[in-house]
């Protein structure tokens, strides 16, 4: 294989004189005086064994040789231009940081598994998380706290991109030894007389949860009320009553709490992905945003 004697000032310098067509204004573009930019091309030409430009005293031609070569040393001068960049967007996404916002239930059920992955493979990163509620989680990317949120407000809200990611249907919360614990689902009519542990008005499943049970004949009663979900499903565990929650806040494995799909009406909720339309995001927040795509995106 025949050693390549010629560096990359060299080539550039060729490349750079066959474009503009004079050695001056190739000499101004690079910074260089004439005789060394002449130079340059030279020691090219005698290493690739070739005349590579035809010169006269007011104009400047590629030899038929030179033509050739002019499409090889541009590909080979993109090329590595673009291998750099590479290079360059692995060092940022490796020596990065990234702030994301989402609901409890994000963090807590669908987040871990993901990030576990990502974290292997991005080792480097370091990673903000930024827990609250689905108001919050608005308000953090609204006012560019964070790269991206993960919530379920924010579909007409006119500075954000609201791009959907799943749908999660309510169900009925209860001790694994209740007596509905068996069954397929749940009419919301049925509540009625129970005891029912509720987040409060502060909530953003409160709206919807009312909504439900707006028509109903007899509502049911909000006996025990807190703030989050996850201060519900404690009072649950204790045997104080029965919680209608988004069925991502429950872990199917959850040893003593299982859920029960509510209809008469079924309630769903859709999670989304949230970001400001006048901001791009970086590597590394593009990145995990493409692998929670992945996961759990809506075909």
């Amino acid at each position: 294989m025949r050693r390549i004697k010629f560096d990359m000032a060299e080539l550039m310098a060729f490349v750079v004189v066959a474009e503009k067509q004079s050695f001056r204004l190739a000499a101004d573009a690079l910074f260089l005086s004439p005789s060394a930019l002449s130079r340059r091309v030279e020691r090219l030409e005698a290493a690739v064994g070739a005349q590579l430009l035809s010169r006269t005293t007011r104009h400047v031609e590629l030899t038929a040789v030179g033509q050739d070569f002019l499409h090889e040393a541009s590909a080979a001068l993109t090329g590595l231009d673009d291998a750099v960049q590479r290079v360059s967007d692995q060092l940022q996404r490796r020596r990065g940081r990234l702030a994301v916002a989402c609901i409890p239930s994000v963090s807590a059920n669908l987040l871990p598994a993901v990030l576990r992955r990502f974290v292997a493979d991005e080792p480097e990163v370091q990673l903000h998380l930024v827990e609250g509620s689905a108001q919050q989680v608005l308000d953090a990317v609204l006012q560019g706290e964070v790269d991206f949120g993960l919530g379920f407000m924010g579909a007409q809200e006119p500075l954000l991109r609201f791009d959907a990611l799943l749908r999660e249907r309510y169900v009925l919360a209860m001790p694994r030894d209740h007596a509905w614990a068996g069954r397929a689902e749940i009419g919301w009519a049925e509540l009625a007389g129970q005891r029912l542990v509720s987040v409060s008005h502060q909530s953003g499943n409160r709206l919807l949860l009312d909504q439900a049970v707006a028509e109903l004949p007899e509502k049911p009663l909000a006996w025990h009320e807190c703030n989050h979900v996850a201060g519900a499903l404690s009072l649950v565990e204790a045997g104080l009553g029965l919680a209608a929650i988004p069925q991502l806040a429950l872990r199917p494995s959850h040893a003593e709490i299982c859920g029960v799909p509510l209809i008469g009406p079924p309630v769903w909720r859709t999670l989304g992905l949230l970001q400001r339309r006048d901001r791009v995001l970086g590597p590394i927040a593009q990145a995990l945003r493409q692998r929670l795509v992945q996961a759990h995106g809506l075909p």
